[in-house]
């Protein structure tokens, strides 16, 4: 038996942020992990990172190599009907986002949890949640084949959408929100120089296509595609000459294509969980709330996540005021709610529905016209593109 100040499940980012933050403010953690550090790092996700995730990083003081090897972006390209306009971030707002891979986000906060001696447990199994709803909380896990049991004051759930978190919370106490999307995205990763140094978000008869990036010469690119379809059925000259059709002619004449290194499919949805504290457990990032890859918004709402319990925490171990851990769910819900609103926007606007009507497409490309010659419509994008605050 062992005792912490907080036990973290859950060594993705959201997790390692939390303990990264606490260390920085003197407050022990345990994070348990349940795969292994190399499986946590080969998993390819978002890239690009709000206002405040980069202020928590640097909060942290895991931005060094962020802050060298990212790429600050002040606009991004939006482009339907064969044109292509661009939403000027810094003109709106004064604000950046950082394009910076989420494995290379996780990598840093590993690295920086290894250099500080933190207790990472990794390959944990059997991970159980007990007493939450009292003042005794304690978690217990088998590892190596040894069952173990750590007692602590609180616990942070920062295990996605299928860990053990969020179903602790007993089913009469959750109220759950759920929008299933008819489409996913198919993806790929190429060892490519991007096609444009912005993002570019296009909205086609095809369907959706968004042309993003890691690096120089790396780059992520993704179509919409059936939510029953197949990887196996898309080789990479498929997946080329479909994305070449869905882009402005301009782009698809410059598009430097490539062996894919990586291809997936991803489904969307949009999903919370209300409330996102139960007693000594809180919820953080995927365990409490889902939202579709449209503005990447995922990692970036489990920072925000992340910053109003590592407030909390650290207010009640610094003064005892417990006032932060007791406003947490509402503030982070209140947070969460409009950033799934942002999310569902930008993905009607963007995507195709197989009930899609000629009406409603005509909608669509209005909406799409209204964005392009409207400064107060392009303002409010900006807005929640860079980030609302913390």
């Amino acid at each position: 038996m062992a005792r912490t100040q907080v036990v973290i499940v859950g060594g993705g980012p959201s997790g390692l942020l939390l303990g990264q933050l606490l260390f920085k403010a003197g407050i022990e953690a345990v994070v348990l992990e349940r795969k292994t550090r190399e499986y946590v790092l080969g998993r390819i996700r978002a890239g690009v990172l709000e206002r405040g995730l980069v202020g928590l990083m640097g909060e942290a003081g895991v931005d060094t190599r962020m802050k060298a090897e990212g790429f600050v972006h002040d606009g991004t390209q939006l482009a339907y009907d064969g044109d292509m306009f661009r939403v000027d971030f810094t003109a709106h707002t004064d604000a950046t986002v950082m394009v910076y891979g989420q494995t290379e986000v996780t990598r840093d906060l590993y690295d920086a949890r290894a250099a500080t001696g933190g207790d990472t447990r990794f390959e944990v199994d059997n991970v159980v949640i007990h007493d939450a709803d009292t003042d005794a909380p304690f978690v217990t896990f088998d590892q190596n084949g040894t069952a173990q049991r750590i007692d602590c004051d609180y616990i942070a759930g920062c295990d996605g959408f299928h860990g053990i978190s969020r179903k602790t919370i007993p089913a009469f106490v959750r109220r759950e929100y759920e929008k299933v999307y008819p489409f996913g995205w198919l993806g790929i990763l190429s060892e490519t120089p991007p096609v444009n140094h912005e993002l570019i978000y296009a909205n086609s008869d095809r369907g959706f296509a968004l042309c993003s990036m890691r690096n120089a010469q790396l780059s992520r690119y993704y179509i919409q595609c059936d939510v029953d379809d197949h990887v196996g059925n898309w080789s990479d000259d498929a997946f080329w000459d479909e994305l070449r059709r869905r882009i402005p002619a301009a782009a698809a004449e410059t598009l430097v294509t490539g062996p894919s290194i990586e291809k997936s499919i991803a489904p969307l949805r949009s999903f919370v969980t209300e409330p996102m504290r139960w007693g000594r457990l809180f919820l953080c990032g995927d365990a409490a709330h889902i939202v579709p890859p449209t503005g990447a918004k995922g990692l970036n709402t489990a920072a925000s996540d992340v910053h109003y319990l590592n407030q909390g925490l650290r207010q009640f171990y610094g003064d005892g005021d417990s006032r932060g851990l007791d406003t947490y769910s509402e503030k982070a819900l209140a947070r969460v709610w409009k950033t799934e609103r942002f999310s569902w926007w930008f993905s009607n606007l963007m995507h195709h529905y197989p009930s899609q009507s000629d009406f409603d497409k005509k909608m669509q490309l209005a909406e799409l016209a209204f964005l392009r010659d409207s400064p107060e419509a392009q303002a409010a994008m900006a807005l929640n593109y860079v980030g609302l605050p913390y």
